[in-house]
């Protein structure tokens, strides 16, 4: 069994509808451009570091930034 909170390198999925997730963060960090929320399936890194860059936080904080934003059935 694989464990979600490995310290480190994290495997992160988007989960609910991205362009709805995308929308409200840019709502909240205005600075996000619709380049840098561009998601393509498989490439969760690349959105991450676009992220990570254009709000000068770390990988972890952006994950949870994410995280928090996600819808959950």
């Amino acid at each position: 069994m694989e464990s979600k909170e490995n310290k480190g390198t994290e495997v992160f999925k988007i989960s609910g509808d991205w362009k709805q997730q995308a929308g409200r963060l840019k709502e909240k960090f205005p600075q996000l451009t619709d380049s840098d929320l561009k998601f393509e399936s498989g490439k969760e890194d690349d959105l991450i570091m676009r992220v990570e860059t254009r709000l000068h936080k770390k990988r972890e904080e952006v994950i949870n930034i994410i995280n928090n934003g996600q819808i959950t059935k």
